[in-house]
């Protein structure tokens, strides 16, 4: 078969263990279990460190949930029998610690928004903002076993199957506050198109996000202001 453009790209912006781990993530939130072993797999044969999927099950509890992860910790321990090592996730006595890396995390992938999401979330629940910072950044997404870019990447990933668009344009950006390129995040793109096999219209419209966004490909500045706050203020009219 000749090889596509787009398959073409992926070889050219994303490395191939970045590749498996991408198409690893994707499986999630909704692949059979015969799917996820097979991802998983490949992803080590790619060159993935066994690290790197421990990651991805916890990250799972916060993108998908805990009957997801539950599911996809299940099949990795089949593939990789030990998991990797704790780290201080399971020490609560360091919850000042994980706030303050939260917040430092929380503010790479936000940038000019982050003030504007804190105060948006708090005014959702009390809870919910506490909870993303100390436990979602803080306690899991700053963990050093995966780096920042490849977490990022591996969130769109995630995302994409689930069609909530204001998620996946602050994970957009927060690829490349990360330090992901352009090319990275249409690589991404690109393999979910050819490899992850769910709904082409929610791939339609992560491309359409990514292109209005004016990052990927030239977007309208009305598709832009659309996706401009990354949590809905409730505040606001609908």
């Amino acid at each position: 078969m000749t090889p596509t453009r787009r398959k073409t790209a992926i070889v050219d912006t994303l490395d191939g263990a970045t590749a498996a781990l991408v198409l690893a993530a994707a499986t999630v939130t909704g692949a059979d279990e015969a799917t996820i072993e097979r991802r998983l797999r490949g992803a080590l044969e790619a060159g993935a460190n066994a690290a790197w999927l421990d990651e991805l099950t916890l990250a799972a509890v916060l993108f998908a949930g805990f009957p997801r992860a539950l599911v996809f910790a299940a099949v990795l321990r089949r593939v990789v029998p030990k998991p990797a090592d704790a780290g201080d996730a399971a020490d609560y006595e360091r919850w000042r610690t994980w706030a303050r890396r939260g917040e430092a995390a929380c503010q790479v992938i936000y940038g000019v928004n982050y003030s504007k999401l804190r105060e948006n979330v708090a005014r959702l629940h009390p809870v919910l903002d506490p909870w993303i910072i100390v436990d979602g950044y803080g306690r899991i997404l700053s963990r050093e076993a995966l780096d920042p870019r490849r977490r990022e990447l591996c969130a769109i990933a995630m995302l994409v199957p689930q069609g909530v668009p204001r998620q996946l344009h602050s994970h957009f950006r927060g690829a490349l506050n990360s330090g992901a390129s352009r090319g990275d995040v249409d690589g991404v793109l690109d393999l979910l198109e050819a490899h992850a096999g769910f709904a082409a219209g929610r791939l339609a419209l992560a491309r359409a996000l990514w292109k209005g966004l004016g990052i990927g490909d030239s977007g309208s500045g009305k598709q832009r202001r659309a996706f401009q706050s990354p949590i809905p203020n409730p505040r606001s009219r609908r």
